[in-house]
Formats: C-alpha cells, structure tokens, sequence
C-alpha cells in the first residue's frame, strides 16, 4: 500500500520506516506461540506488546520525523488502528480467586 499511495515522496523516512518497522511483528508473528507461530517460542503477550509498540512508533512518526499530508494521515491511521486491535486481542486477566 505504502507503494501504491507513494509513501515516501516528500520524506523518504516515511517509506522506509514502514519496511523496517513491518518486519519486525511480521518475525514475532513468525515466532509467537499461536496458530500461526511457525516456532513457537515466544508467548502471545510478547506479541502484543511488540504490536503495541509498532503502533505507538507509528503514532508518533509524524512528529518526531516531520511527516506532512498524506504520509501524517497513513501513519495516524496505521497506528490507530495497531493499537486498538492489539487491545481489542489483549488477553483478559482473571480474576484472582479469594
């Protein structure tokens, strides 16, 4: 997508940071202790917090590296929407039984 809208025009950082930052859930993925952890070493609360994170740098990308317009508006979105996905699969704690 990133290609399609050419992310990257007026800040190549813009462009760059998603290939870089999309890798690394995409590993944890790999990793992750889940159906579709292909070896399974990393618990799924590892997951969310590498998820979360993701989306927090997505967040704030625009301000720490000026991003403007179109590019401001994707990483906005983008990071909105990893954040409320990561808390909407956040497991429930139970509650500690007396």
């Amino acid at each position: 997508m990133p290609t399609v809208l050419g992310l990257g025009a007026t800040n190549p950082m813009a462009f760059r940071m998603l290939v870089v930052v999309g890798f690394g859930p995409l590993i944890v993925t790999l990793l992750t202790d889940h159906q579709f952890g292909l070896f399974r070493v990393l618990p799924f609360k590892v997951h969310l917090a590498v998820d979360l994170l993701a989306g927090l740098t997505f967040l704030a990308a625009p301000f720490v590296f000026g991003f403007s317009g179109l590019e401001a508006t994707y990483y906005w979105l983008l990071g909105a929407t990893v954040v409320v996905v990561v808390r909407l699969n956040a497991p429930e704690e139970t509650p500690a039984t007396a």
